[in-house]
């Protein structure tokens, strides 16, 4: 963590969210369903983070946008929302937006319904399924997951969808998309030396070069973005070690399953 009580993120991997690749798997099966559809991917992080944007492309999306700049950092769920929602504005014309219910760190599931609110559109959250899509009427029908069992609802395009863990998992990468974006990447990854090989690079080849956009390119307010547009203070951070205070061995006899069964019912742990 930082003195201001953020995620110091500089010391940590560019992972992709578990919630985030389910997301990505819904929008993959649509696009089989739907030829001639793209995927558009974005984040919001540092230059490292462009490594999400491979994992997508590695999987199957077409094209791939990094929203990265000093300014942003330290940005709630808040000012998050706002600066993707920019980005989107940006990027264009869509039918849906999908992403994860929530990220791995902050547990928060806020900014999915923030981007929502922010572009007045309809949203559905916690989504297991796409079951249809008629690009015609522009309707959509979804399955969600709710407390005690599942819904399925009806809305209009184009909507934001949140996606959970629970839906389909995200198919692998593919080796042929592998090869071809391995090496694509973002200025900010390159070194002074690198960039003037990869500006013939992206000439043959101009699906190397993963967008790279700063608060300025999409337009966003500097008292929107960052720590100036985050209302969330963290007051305390604390490191918390959970410890065992006893143990029990158990055989594999069925009367120490019964008897392990009865006491987890008898202490409301399941049941």
């Amino acid at each position: 963590m930082t003195p201001e009580g953020t995620v110091n993120r500089a010391a940590l991997p560019a992972v992709f969210n578990p919630d985030d690749l389910n997301a990505l798997e819904q929008a993959l099966q649509l696009k089989e369903k739907f030829p001639g559809s793209t995927i558009s991917v974005v984040t919001m992080g540092l230059p490292k983070s462009a490594e999400v944007i491979r994992e997508a492309l590695y999987r199957g999306a077409d094209k791939g946008y990094v929203v990265t700049d000093r300014p942003l950092g330290g940005a709630d769920t808040l000012a998050t929302s706002y600066t993707l929602s920019q980005a989107i504005k940006k990027i264009g014309e869509f039918d849906i937006i999908i992403g994860g219910r929530q990220a791995i760190d902050g547990d928060t599931a806020q900014v999915g319904p923030q981007i929502a609110e922010k572009l007045g559109l309809t949203q559905v959250t916690y989504a297991e399924e796409i079951i249809s899509l008629d690009l015609e009427k522009r309707r959509i029908v979804i399955k969600r997951h709710i407390d005690g069992g599942v819904e399925t609802v009806e809305g209009p395009l184009p909507l934001v969808v949140t996606v959970n863990g629970s839906a389909a998992p995200c198919r692998p990468r593919n080796a042929k998309l592998v090869m071809k974006y391995k090496n694509a990447t973002v200025a900010a990854e390159r070194t002074a030396e690198q960039a003037a090989d990869f500006d013939e690079l992206i000439g043959r080849k101009p699906y190397l070069d993963i967008t790279q956009w700063g608060a300025a390119d999409i337009d966003c307010d500097p008292q929107q973005i960052g720590k100036a547009g985050s209302p969330t203070n963290v007051k305390a951070v604390k490191n918390i070690v959970f410890k065992a205070k006893e143990s029990r061995t158990l055989t594999g006899a069925d009367e120490d399953i019964d008897q392990l069964v009865k006491e987890l019912i008898a202490e409301k742990i399941i049941g």
